[in-house]
């Protein structure tokens, strides 16, 4: 593999901010991190113990990676499904050394009988093992490096009260980005990738990226793509020409958030109806619905939730040019 291929093939990790001032948005969050790690060094301490939670693709890997290279210590990375065994913890935590920094991502799939043997590890530095079983069972207690876990988790609700409560340094929600901010995003992501892009460029992509990072930045790549390829410059008209092409409208729908919407409208005269309904008849999984499709329809003001299901708003017909008629499926204008 040659030098050229192997920095592309690893895009998306040249795109993660390396400095706080590269690190645009959540500013709240930032603020108080500063504090803490500041403190922290002060004392000549590890920082205490982060939550990070919020949908994915709004930056709570990279602040792990920024936290990490304030304090001079190593980032290990791992996952929660990764960790299926006890043994697999205890090989973490104890080959970590003084200062590292142990980030855990999707934190709400960790195994519970590994999470039992986390509690002790992060509040008093130490690991218990239990080896033999039965009468001859005994404890074994190993002091750990002094360590800071951060972890990171887009479901907070299925993290238990126990482990909540171990996150003495915070636990910060990432919130979606403005527009405003995505554009910032985008521009200074087009300067490392070498693309020149006209404000209208940015402008329509930050509008259609679901106000979230990780997204603009995938929009910006595809958009790059055509224009390379059609010896164009990524401006408003190509930008244009990618999203059609990818099938996201003015409002950064997808196929699929279309398909959704009507069939609540078409099939279900707009609603009410349930989650479970409206999976079986997409044909897709009520979770995907739940975390990806509907947080954005209704941050847009397209659906509501109501005790008795889902309604489509005013809005999604008129967006969607379907007229809204009592107690009659939807017709096009």
């Amino acid at each position: 593999m040659s030098r050229r291929f192997s920095a592309e093939w690893f895009l998306d990790s040249s795109l993660r901010p390396k400095s706080w001032d590269e690190y645009i948005g959540q500013k709240s969050i930032k603020n108080n991190l500063e504090i803490l790690l500041k403190a922290a060094k002060e004392r000549g301490q590890a920082p205490e113990h982060l939550l990070f939670y919020g949908p994915p693709g709004l930056g709570k890997t990279t602040l792990a990676h920024l936290v990490a290279q304030e304090t001079g210590g190593e980032l290990k990375v791992t996952s929660g499904p990764a960790i299926e065994k006890v043994g697999d913890l205890a090989s973490i935590l104890t080959n970590l050394s003084a200062g590292d920094i142990l980030f855990i991502d999707e934190v709400h799939r960790l195994n519970k009988l590994v999470e039992e043997v986390l509690y002790p590890a992060m509040e008093a530095g130490t690991l218990n093992i239990i080896i033999g079983k039965g009468p001859g069972a005994r404890i074994i207690q190993l002091d750990l490096s002094p360590f800071t876990l951060i972890a990171a988790t887009t479901r907070m609700a299925l993290l238990s009260a126990p482990l909540r409560s171990r996150f003495s340094g915070g636990i910060f929600r990432l919130d979606f980005y403005t527009t405003e901010e995505i554009k910032q995003v985008i521009q200074r992501s087009a300067k490392i990738l070498n693309i020149t892009i006209d404000e209208g460029g940015a402008h329509e992509i930050a509008k259609r990226s679901r106000f979230t990072p990780r997204i603009a930045n995938q929009l910006l790549k595809r958009c790059r793509d055509l224009a390379q390829l059609n010896k164009k410059a990524v401006n408003h008209n190509t930008v244009e020409e990618t999203l059609i092409l990818l099938g996201i409208d003015s409002l950064g729908l997808t196929e699929e958030d279309r398909k959704i919407l009507h069939t609540i409208i078409e099939k279900f005269n707009g609603g009410p109806v349930g989650l479970n309904t409206i999976a079986a008849a997409t044909n897709e999984e009520e979770e995907t619905i739940e975390e990806v499709h509907e947080p954005y329809f209704i941050r847009l003001g397209l659906l509501e939730r109501t005790p008795r299901g889902r309604v489509v708003t005013a809005k999604a017909y008129e967006h969607l040019k379907l007229k809204q008629t009592k107690g009659r499926q939807a017709k096009l204008l």
